[in-house]
């Protein structure tokens, strides 16, 4: 599979998976070498539509909009399908009436998994999920089962050998990040703050020049599960057969995977 095969490079460039952030590594790496650019493009243009629906279409007095802009257009998501997209969302032009909401439940080993929809059809979208829990060895969740072990925070990763820790720890907590934590695994530095702090952080670690691989705004697991062996690619399949559902915007999980493991797993 896709996800997996690059997983195995990520490993073979000294670079373990485990864990939230890490999966958010993978999806980063994925997109950048993803065929299916349309799948990506459209998740993209789904969250702008969102994101001005919910904030209104002037990104400067919309941190989420401006945010999804940026992103679309690191992704090389021509300004034409923006521009479209923020007037769909503000009511501009006609578009589908899409919903937000969110599905909890359990991969295999009790691993937690929430998923972000952004859907025009609660019924399909459901019965979506529901089948790539069932297929993977998991099982779908009441409300509230799994989200109360997750916190909403900004998320940013860098290169250890991209910037300056020293610089990185300054900037960030003068911005108003909470932690800047060293991943000597993955050889990464990650930096979390609040939610309502993420923009400020962000626009202040752009203005040094400091550059991020990943940044945005995540649930973060409180306590992750040890997994290996079948469990662990039966809750690397989930993740990406609720990735590749149209109606799935972002997957979250507690999951940890050694680097011995994965490599096997891969």
């Amino acid at each position: 599979m896709v996800i997996l095969g690059l997983i195995y490079y990520c490993i073979r460039q000294g670079e373990a998976m485990s864990g939230h952030s890490k999966w958010s590594t993978i999806k980063h790496k994925k997109a950048r070498t993803d065929a299916k650019r349309g799948k990506v493009f459209s998740k993209l243009i789904k969250e702008i539509i969102v994101a001005a629906k919910t904030g209104g279409g002037d990104p400067d007095g919309n941190a989420r909009l401006r945010t999804a802009i940026e992103k679309a257009k690191s992704e090389n998501v021509p300004n034409e399908n923006i521009d479209r997209a923020v007037k769909k969302g503000s009511g501009e032009l006609e578009c589908a009436n899409y919903e937000e909401l969110f599905y909890e439940g359990y991969g295999a080993g009790g691993v937690a998994v929430l998923v972000s929809i952004a859907t025009d059809s609660r019924n399909r979208a459901a019965a979506d999920v529901r089948h790539a829990f069932t297929k993977c060895g998991g099982r779908l969740g009441e409300n509230g089962s799994v989200a109360w072990m997750f916190e909403q925070k900004g998320l940013f990763t860098f290169d250890i050998d991209a910037v300056s820790e020293e610089k990185l720890i300054e900037v960030a907590l003068d911005a108003g990040a909470d932690d800047v934590e060293t991943n000597s695994e993955d050889n990464i530095y990650e930096v979390y703050s609040t939610s309502s702090a993420f923009m400020g952080v962000k626009e202040a670690l752009e203005r040094e020049g400091l550059k991020y691989n990943v940044a945005e705004i995540s649930y973060i697991p409180q306590n992750v599960v040890k997994i290996k062996g079948s469990e662990a690619r039966q809750v690397l399949r989930l993740m990406e057969e609720l990735e590749e559902l149209d109606d799935v915007q972002n997957v979250f999980a507690n999951f940890d995977i050694s680097a011995k493991d994965m490599e096997e797993v891969a």
